[in-house]
């Protein structure tokens, strides 16, 4: 085995890096110093998100306050941030409900509010702390309030059906869409059922390089979201849908760099997160119109399935790569729910 080979997450992390510079360019030079200090505490995606996060915050000075009306982005420096009052944070909050970017109309709900109001208070914090500002105005706003929402998943009939359609649904099909069916069948099969079977996210899925296959005990090796790396099990029928797989990637010959994935686009490359996000849609669409289906609700199908039979929640919490328990019991409260009222039931204070 080629041990010089670059993976999955350090590729993306060096596209990642390039791509923050770009942005970084277009913000003031001074931000500089905050995203070198969180470096080492965050990925490479976190930084690039809070990056965009931190540029409409600019824009939105740029566009809303006339003090700034002749400013260009880059002309801001750190000084800027002391005069911002509480109030500009709370019209901030109302801009980034409904604002132009580029052109182009964009909208925040609750959770997209509430990660660019943290993003901000982050950004804040950090001049804060070293004096460089006198005041934090970030910190007399309240953070946007998240309502919970109920956990969609398939139900078991519903993912019998998912994986029928996906092995017989192209029955139906003719002329090029029969032929495309045909020729990813096997490899979209392997994906859901895997997705299905051991409740791994997309991108740990898409990562996944052919070495990290162990048949011989039936795991595979992911690379969870913080870079360790852990062996998933998993059962018979992930077990024969991969071995299928396998047999039909025999027979492609990869575009260079691509030799190790374990899952190949038709253009023979590896296969990325959109895709695979694009291929559950489609297939899901064809048995259920009343849920939204992604790949991050089969890892909650997956994850309420185990809890339904294990009863264990630290189980779940460790299969699911969840850093603290505490994020798994916010999703399966509702599941908890459901076996105390058995409670109820269960002991019997009179025979009839």
């Amino acid at each position: 085995m080629n041990n010089n080979k670059t993976t999955y997450r350090e590729h993306t992390d060096i596209e990642n890096t390039l791509k923050l510079r770009q942005v970084l360019n277009t913000l003031p030079d001074f931000c500089r110093d905050y995203f070198r200090a969180i470096d080492a505490t965050t990925t490479t995606k976190t930084r690039i998100s809070y990056a965009y996060d931190i540029r409409i915050f600019f824009q939105f000075l740029l566009d809303q306050n006339p003090a700034f009306r002749n400013f260009k982005m880059t002309d801001f420096t750190v000084d800027v941030l002391d005069q911002v009052k509480a109030v500009d944070i709370e019209e901030y909050q109302e801009y980034l409900k409904v604002y132009q970017n580029g052109g182009k109309l964009e909208t925040n709900g609750e959770r997209g509010l509430k990660r660019k109001i943290s993003a901000l208070r982050s950004f804040y914090a950090y001049y804060y702390k070293r004096e460089m500002i006198q005041s934090n105005p970030t910190v007399l706003v309240d953070i946007p309030k998240i309502h919970d929402k109920s956990i969609i998943r398939l139900d078991t009939d519903e993912v019998a059906l998912l994986l029928d359609y996906i092995e017989h649904g192209g029955e139906n099909l003719s002329g090029q869409k029969r032929v495309y069916y045909e020729k990813t069948k096997e490899r979209d099969l392997a994906i859901v059922t895997l997705l299905l079977g051991t409740g791994i996210r997309v991108s740990e899925c898409v990562g996944l390089d052919i070495e990290d296959v162990d048949f011989k005990n039936n795991g595979i090796k992911v690379t969870r979201k913080g870079g360790n790396e852990m062996v998933v099990y998993f059962g018979s029928e992930v077990e024969k849908a991969l071995r299928r797989y396998l047999e039909i990637r025999e027979g492609i010959t990869p575009v260079a760099g691509h030799e190790h994935a374990l899952f190949y686009s038709s253009q023979r490359k590896r296969m990325g997160i959109q895709a695979v996000e694009n291929m559950v849609k489609k297939y899901a669409r064809e048995i259920t119109t009343t849920k939204k289906i992604t790949p991050h609700k089969l890892r909650s199908t997956y994850g309420t399935a185990l809890y339904q039979e294990t009863g264990d929640i630290y189980l779940v919490a460790d299969v699911l790569g969840h850093k603290d328990v505490n994020t798994t019991k916010k999703h399966y409260a509702a599941l908890d729910d459901a076996r105390r009222r058995q409670a109820a039931t269960a002991v019997k204070l009179r025979e009839d």
